[in-house]
């Protein structure tokens, strides 16, 4: 992705809940909230033209520093879910996201994550510039 490409802020995602991903009372884990979390960022990059995978190539990453969710319901097996998720906030160095999980009209639960961009060493580094526009540009 370059400079001259816009990246969409917001975004969402269809997610099956599978078996696997339920404990024994049937509900989903909390831990496999943020799987669909990640999933739905990485989505979201990619929907710009964007790619996590080219950016570690050049020596960018992208890692959790602070990650909250209020779960409000429980998810199921087999429930088809809607993950939203929407960029936020970006700084020289942090990338914040929100999230939505929705069963039809039914909220589950509600979360924020920020993210750091680090070199291959762990040292911050700045949000590429193509990220950093997306503060400059109106979100519908």
């Amino acid at each position: 992705m370059n400079e001259t490409t816009s990246m969409l802020t917001e975004h969402q995602i269809e997610i099956r809940v599978r078996y696997n991903e339920t404990d024994s009372m049937g509900f989903v884990h909390h831990a496999n909230y943020f799987t669909y979390f990640e999933l739905g960022r990485t989505e979201l990059l990619r929907a710009s033209g964007g790619n996590y995978r080219r950016m570690e190539e050049s020596g960018l990453l992208v890692v959790v520093v602070k990650a909250s969710c209020k779960y409000q319901r429980p998810a199921k097996y087999d429930d088809l879910l809607t993950i939203k998720t929407k960029i936020t906030r970006i700084t020289a160095a942090k990338i914040e996201h929100e999230y939505q999980v929705f069963r039809g009209d039914e909220q589950l639960a509600q979360a924020q994550v920020t993210l750091a961009v680090v070199n291959r060493a762990g040292a911050v580094q700045r949000v590429p510039e193509w990220m950093a526009a997306l503060v400059a540009q109106p979100t519908d």
